[in-house]
């Protein structure tokens, strides 16, 4: 009689998958949760579901080949993965790279900063049932990807720019349509923060769910907003300038909890920033070239490797992968969409790196997510899995 009590009282708790493949998991995701009804006891996160070996190709590769690849690794904003692979190379050779350039990266970058954000947080309203807002600012991100389809052919994988510099000068056709997206996205945004912000059903989903404290977060090693929203207003940009950040004003906005909704407002507070920085280098834009004197790394243009022997000698070498780069070990990281994107480089003087390691934001975050969601419901684990905006390209690399 004992033994029958003691098994009805004992609890029972089931298995669940969430993912790999399933719309509310927002990639390839799987993590195997342990229910107790819809409360989750434990989470076991997997990754190894895309197996792309990012870091193994690029070192069978030259240097101006592995762009292509940093495209995958965050793909809601990969610009910023482009430009950050070329300024590692260009540390390494000891470039200079002119003004006109690093102001035009930086355009870029922010464009992609807006359009990485304007998918997370459209994302997390979809999550609380708020539809009408995604389609509403996707048009904006379809703006921005109308500016990098002019301006190197792509949107998705964009491939932009070169190792020392930009591949060609910004064309009438470009700055009009930057110009008209920054005329009118301040409006959409606007129009959709006044639809969700303080949405009474938004907040209630989001506030105190998922969250992180600041020690925690730094414990994992987050980054970007996510480290931000805990509290503490660590920003690459800031604390290690490059491509001329230090001449930009720009606020770095924080939150206090760290949990859902305050991912979601310092995401929404770094699209205005993001506009403010592109204002001014928009203003301030120096006049001069667009990329450095640098012809054993850029390509010559095509009427000088047609008339010019020496610009065809370099078009071949740099085109067959046969230009060497010095000796040296340098770790290079910039602001990525997501948080401190690195590339750690070590050359042993050869024509690829001898070795090349990526430090992906996701890859990191993904790790703290059983954490942040044990304890709580299987409702809440999509959101905050949404707001941490883990992007599965960046797991397994």
């Amino acid at each position: 009689m004992n033994n029958t009590s003691s098994t009805y009282e004992k609890k029972q708790y089931s298995t669940l998958n969430l993912g790999p493949t399933h719309p509310a998991t927002h990639g390839i995701f799987q993590n195997v949760l342990t229910m107790d009804g819809e409360v989750i006891v434990d989470a076991v996160s997997t990754i190894g579901y895309i197996h792309r070996a990012f870091e193994k190709l690029s070192e069978r590769r030259p240097y101006n080949q592995i762009t292509p690849i940093t495209d995958r690794l965050n793909y809601c904003s990969s610009p910023i993965n482009n430009m950050g692979w070329h300024m590692t190379v260009e540390k390494l050779i000891g470039a200079e790279i002119p003004k006109r350039a690093q102001y035009m990266r930086v355009i870029i970058m922010e464009l992609s900063r807006i359009a990485d954000h304007i998918v997370c947080d459209t994302v997390i309203a979809v999550d609380t049932g708020a539809m009408t807002g995604f389609l509403h600012l996707f048009q904006y991100r379809e703006w921005i990807y109308e500016i990098f389809e002019e301006i190197c052919g792509a949107r998705l994988t964009t491939n932009i720019g070169r190792i020392g510099g930009m591949e060609r000068d910004f064309s009438p056709k470009v700055w009009d349509k930057i110009h008209h997206f920054m005329k009118e996205f301040p409006k959409g945004l606007a129009e959709f923060q006044k639809l969700v912000d303080r949405n009474r059903i938004f907040m209630d989903r989001t506030i105190n769910i998922g969250g992180i404290s600041v020690e925690d977060a730094l414990d994992y090693g987050f980054t970007g907003p996510n480290l931000r929203a805990a509290g503490l207003d660590y920003d690459v940009r800031v604390a290690n300038p490059y491509s001329s950040y230090q001449d930009f004003q720009f606020d770095i906005p924080v939150g206090t909890s760290g949990d859902t909704y305050d991912r979601y407002m310092v995401r929404m507070e770094e699209m205005w920033q993001s506009m403010r920085i592109i204002e001014q280098a928009i203003k301030n834009m120096p006049d001069g070239s667009y990329h450095a004197d640098l012809p054993e790394f850029y390509l010559p243009p095509k009427q000088d490797v047609y008339s010019k022997m020496e610009a065809l000698i370099y078009h071949f070498k740099i085109v067959m992968g046969e230009t060497a780069v010095p000796k040296g070990e340098v770790y290079h990281s910039v602001e990525g969409g997501n948080g401190e994107l690195g590339f750690y480089l070590i050359s042993d003087g050869g024509r690829q790196p001898f070795r090349l390691h990526f430090r992906r934001p996701c890859f990191i975050y993904y790790q703290a997510y059983p954490s942040m969601i044990r304890g709580g419901m299987l409702s809440d684990a999509i959101l905050t899995m949404s707001s941490m905006n883990v992007i599965a390209g960046e797991l397994d690399a």
